[in-house]
């Protein structure tokens, strides 16, 4: 007995007449007659009873009904979840972010993707630099966000995001009052520096020495959302990427551009042996919108 003779049993079942269970399926009434009595020839036992046009089934067909119901049930949850995957609507993706992006876009663009596949389950992590490279190269991420990154031979870099760092500082800080803050500006002010050895703490410092201004700090931090916290605590100034202000959600954090213009780039960075998932192209174009989206607002 194969599952299309339990299909059709089933159908005469539930609609009592082959006329009904022929519509059902598709198919002709002498189809569904013949292959009732095919089936029954092959079983050795009557399925039917057959009384003023209808069809009544038989214990044995009965039993039949109820012990393949789990296999239907079963079969109806695969067509389902191949619909949800056909739509991009099931299945699993594994990202990675440094914080910067981790703790900014990411999270506005896992909102949205989401609140449209509820169905789909998400890996995501934030991490250095170097451990989100060592993690999509080995495949435990299938795609990773990160601030300044160069070329590597094992992974696919492509920019998303080329902006310039801008200054925070407290509300209360007199500073806030300028258009733009510069190095000479930040002489005299207690400076939160990034780490030395960093790509964006190395670029803050070049920014300084191209203004010909002494680099001086107080405090040294490694992550720029470390420097947004310390600054809304009024512990000093500090030079960030564009997109820590905003994920430290501080609201006493002023932004404000910050010259000579010190660039920066967000890169999405992706294995370049293993072709992306259609899950995993979907959430990188709703991470490009939340960033065209944050950098819009950028001062």
């Amino acid at each position: 007995m194969n599952l299309r003779q339990l299909e059709l049993l089933r159908a005469v079942i539930r609609c009592e007449t082959t006329v009904g269970a022929a519509r059902e399926l598709g198919l002709s009434q002498p189809a569904v007659s013949n292959a009732i009595k095919h089936l029954e020839d092959q079983l050795g036992f009557a399925l039917f009873e057959r009384i003023n046009n209808r069809l009544f089934p038989t214990q044995e067909a009965r039993t039949l009904y109820q012990d393949s119901e789990p296999i239907f049930a079963m079969h109806t949850a695969l067509e389902a979840r191949v619909q949800d995957l056909r739509e991009n609507r099931a299945g699993r993706i594994r990202i990675i972010a440094t914080p910067p992006l981790g703790y900014g876009p990411i999270p506005v663009a896992l909102q949205r993707f989401l609140a449209r596949r509820p169905k789909v389950r998400i890996s995501f992590d934030v991490l250095r630099l170097e451990d989100v490279a060592e993690k999509v190269e080995l495949g435990v991420s299938e795609l990773g966000f990160v601030l300044g990154i160069g070329d590597h031979p094992a992974l696919k870099v492509e920019p998303v995001y080329e902006g310039r760092m801008v200054c925070v500082l407290h509300r209360s800080h007199p500073l806030t009052a300028r258009d733009v803050i510069t190095p000479a500006d930040l002489r005299d002010c207690p400076f939160i520096a990034l780490e030395r050895g960093t790509r964006l703490g190395t670029a803050v410092r070049q920014a300084f020495e191209a203004a010909g201004e002494p680099f001086r700090h107080a405090v040294e931090v490694r992550y720029c959302h470390t420097a947004c916290v310390l600054a809304a605590s009024g512990i000093g100034v500090a030079v960030v990427d564009p997109f820590s202000p905003a994920g430290s959600g501080r609201p006493d954090l002023v932004v404000i551009p910050f010259e000579p213009a010190t660039p920066v780039s967000a890169y999405v960075v992706s294995s370049r042996s293993r072709p992306l998932s259609r899950l995993a192209g979907d959430f990188l174009k709703e991470v490009r919108l939340a960033l065209d989206e944050a950098t819009a607002r950028l001062p």
